[in-house]
């Protein structure tokens, strides 16, 4: 599969988010006792796709793996399954994606931006069409619960999404 222009431009966007906050994880020496570590996030996704006239809806769960480099910033790992739901009696398209990511919280340690790229592999009725895929979004992170929205993009389906995600998320 070619790379399109609309991965490159998130490639190249996520690349000067990580530079333009270099001089922001310097003055993170106050967290010198903070403990650093993994968190498991386990979630259900509710979406909306973009291309109306086809798609109806999606659902899916995920599994989020994140490393807690400093207090306000991570790295995660996401994968799952999720199911576009198709129009006029067309089989549904069900896909694993498989992303990584950078998470910053920008705002009292709890809102936070994220985003993500990777592919979605395609499993289910017969489809054989991989793709690669994009997303940011925006949260809420709690102790335990975790609510976010996020834009999801696909180069190889004729449609995107807008998902909801609420999970939970402990320590391990």
């Amino acid at each position: 599969m070619k790379i399109s222009g609309k991965i490159k431009i998130a490639l190249a966007f996520t690349m000067a988010f990580f530079f333009a906050n270099q001089t922001q994880a310097q003055e993170t020496n106050k967290a010198t006792n903070y403990d650093q570590g993994f968190r498991l996030g386990v979630g259900i996704n509710g979406g909306i796709p973009t291309n109306e006239d086809f798609y109806n809806y999606s659902l899916g769960a995920d599994v989020r793996l994140q490393y807690d480099l400093t207090k306000r910033y991570s790295a995660v790992l996401t994968t799952g399954f999720t199911n576009l739901f198709i129009s006029n009696n067309v089989k549904d398209l069900g896909f694993i994606p498989v992303k990584v990511g950078f998470k910053a919280f920008v705002w009292e340690d709890q809102f936070y931006v994220l985003g993500e790229v990777g592919g979605g592999i395609a499993i289910t009725n017969g489809y054989k069409q991989d793709t690669y895929l994009w997303s940011p979004g925006v949260g809420y992170a709690g102790k335990d619960i975790d609510v976010s929205l996020r834009y999801e993009a696909y180069t190889e389906y004729d449609t995107n999404q807008i998902a909801l995600r609420i999970a939970y998320g402990f320590k391990l």
